[in-house]
Order: C-alpha cells, then sequence, then structure tokens
C-alpha cells in the first residue's frame, strides 16, 4: 500500500463534477453525529470513495473500505439509526477501523477510546484452528472531536499508541488510537489551502463548513481534496425534509446526553449547567446561555 505524502493528490473525481458551495446553500452540520454517519455510509460510490480516503488520511496509509460491520448497517435516511453512531469498517486487507464524530465529547473521551480499542481489537478472537497472537489484524480507533480541547499542546491530529515513555520505545503493538481535535483550528485557518496537509483540510472541512465566511475556503478545500468532494456530494443530497430532521434528531441525542453532562458538572462543581438543563429550554439556549456562563468567569 502506498503512503501518502504530505498533499493530496487529484484522481478519479473530475474538477468538472465538483461540487460547489454557494453562500446561499443551507448545508447541514456534519460534525451532528447522524448526519456524519449517513454521509460516510451511504451505498454510493461516493460515499465509500469518500470514506476510504478519509481513514487514509488519518491512518497516513493508503486504505480501500472493503465493508462496513453488519452490526452497523449503511443508512440512506437519516432516521434509519441507532443509539451510537460511529461506522465500524474493514479494509481490503482485513484491518479494523472504527470512527465517529462526536459534537459534544465528554471529559471521559480518552478513557472512552481506550476502552473501545480495546474491544475493537480483542473482538477478533485467537481461538480456532490455525489461529495464534499473531492472527489478529491491527484495529484503528478515531475520534473527531468537535468541541473541548483534551490534550495540552497545540496540535490538532494525534496518533497513540502502547510505548516506553521513559526510553521513547514503542512496543509496535497492533492498536492506535487517532483524535482530530476540531477545536484547535484557528491558526491553521489562516493558512493558503495549497500549503495544508490532508488531515488539516479535513479537519477544516468539518469545523467550518457551515460557516458562510468560510466558504471561499471550503470551495478550495472540495478542490483539492478528492474525498472530501465526494463527501460534500453526498452531503448536499440530503433534501430539505432530511435537513430538518437532523437538526430535530440533534437536539434529541441532546437530552439523551443530559445525564453524563449533569454528573460531569456535579464533579466540576459547575451547578449552572445543571439549572439550564432542567430549564426545559431548547439545545440552543442552554448551550448558548452556558457559554455566556463560561465567558463571563
Amino acid at each position: 500500500m502506498k503512503r501518502l505524502g504530505h498533499l493530496a493528490r487529484n484522481t478519479g473525481m473530475s474538477h468538472l463534477n465538483r461540487p460547489y458551495i454557494n453562500d446561499a446553500d443551507d448545508i447541514i452540520d456534519i460534525r451532528i453525529d447522524r448526519v456524519f454517519k449517513a454521509v460516510f455510509t451511504r451505498n454510493t460510490p461516493e460515499s465509500r470513495g469518500a470514506l476510504s480516503k478519509l481513514i487514509s488520511t488519518l491512518i497516513c496509509r493508503e486504505v480501500s473500505v472493503e465493508a462496513i460491520s453488519a452490526s452497523e448497517p449503511p443508512v440512506d435516511d437519516l432516521w434509519e439509526r441507532q443509539i451510537r453512531f460511529d461506522i465500524n469498517c474493514k479494509t481490503e486487507t482485513g484491518e479494523l477501523v472504527n470512527i465517529e464524530m462526536s459534537l459534544n465529547p465528554t471529559s471521559f473521551e480518552p478513557v472512552r477510546l481506550e476502552y473501545y480499542t480495546g474491544k475493537l481489537f480483542t473482538g477478533q478472537g485467537i481461538r480456532g484452528r490455525g489461529k495464534n497472537y499473531g492472527s489478529p489484524k491491527r484495529a484503528y480507533q478515531i475520534a473527531i472531536l468537535a468541541k473541548k480541547r483534551f490534550f495540552a499542546d497545540q496540535g490538532f491530529f494525534h496518533t497513540f499508541e502502547y510505548y516506553d515513555p521513559i526510553n521513547g520505545i514503542s512496543l509496535n503493538g497492533k492498536t492506535k488510537i487517532i483524535t482530530l481535535e476540531l477545536s484547535k483550528l484557528n491558526k491553521i485557518v489562516e493558512k493558503p489551502i495549497k500549503e495544508t496537509s490532508s488531515q488539516e483540510r479535513w479537519a477544516l472541512f468539518f469545523e467550518y463548513l457551515t460557516v458562510k465566511e468560510k466558504r471561499g475556503k471550503i470551495n478550495e478545500v472540495i478542490e483539492q481534496e478528492e474525498g472530501i468532494a465526494m463527501a460534500s456530494k453526498e452531503l448536499m443530497k440530503f433534501s430539505k425534509d432530511e435537513i430538518e430532521r437532523a437538526r430535530l434528531i440533534s437536539e434529541e441525542k441532546y437530552i439523551v446526553d443530559s445525564k453524563t453532562r449533569i454528573y460531569e458538572a456535579k464533579l466540576e462543581g459547575k451547578l449552572e449547567i445543571i439549572d439550564l438543563l432542567k430549564s426545559g429550554k431548547s439545545p440552543e439556549e442552554i448551550i448558548g446561555e452556558y457559554e455566556k456562563v463560561i465567558s463571563d468567569k
């Protein structure tokens, strides 16, 4: 399998066929987990191609997604979803990849990622004729974290694996945790697109897609990255009805997540958010008022 270069290569989808987003277009936020999964698991060449290119960019090797797990079926309608919105897939060589978008990650996210990485890898099993410890394939747990900063450095892209921190020696194991922190793109968004890496372009696409002031920048990204062009084409297929439904779904999920957030608030002493969650206000109003409370502090 070929290594990916710093800058994307434009192959496959013709530049003439790449979508263009106008200022007036009402584009749904791909950071909504249901929308993210729908875009990358539709039964179309563009959807599968976009998923393959996204994963290739993040694991820094060119791969092709051959199958999506039966327990996580492709969706052609935004309502056809389950409680978790991750994409569990397998590459052409049998490597396992679990990728998800988290619009409002909790403070437990690093531990959660470690937990699911272990499940993903050990779920392959080593029992049976011809199997041994060398049988399991590589496993990648990928999380795109839309809000909050989890790591103290300024880097938005991290790859974690087992290693000896004293001697700096890797275990050379078969599991990796990969994260994108979209909250760290303030400087990157000011760079000329032709000087950005593939990882930076995907991150900019996710973070600034719905920001109308950045439409020119996003169209440049679409022009440069074939996989992003494919994802954009899938996203723009959603009907107006689906857009409205997805927004309602996002609100519904926010309510489901509220129990975890109340527990976090108790741990951190942030009683303000508890009062907001009990107020009966909409998720958008709650988020807006809570961010104002934090900024006032």
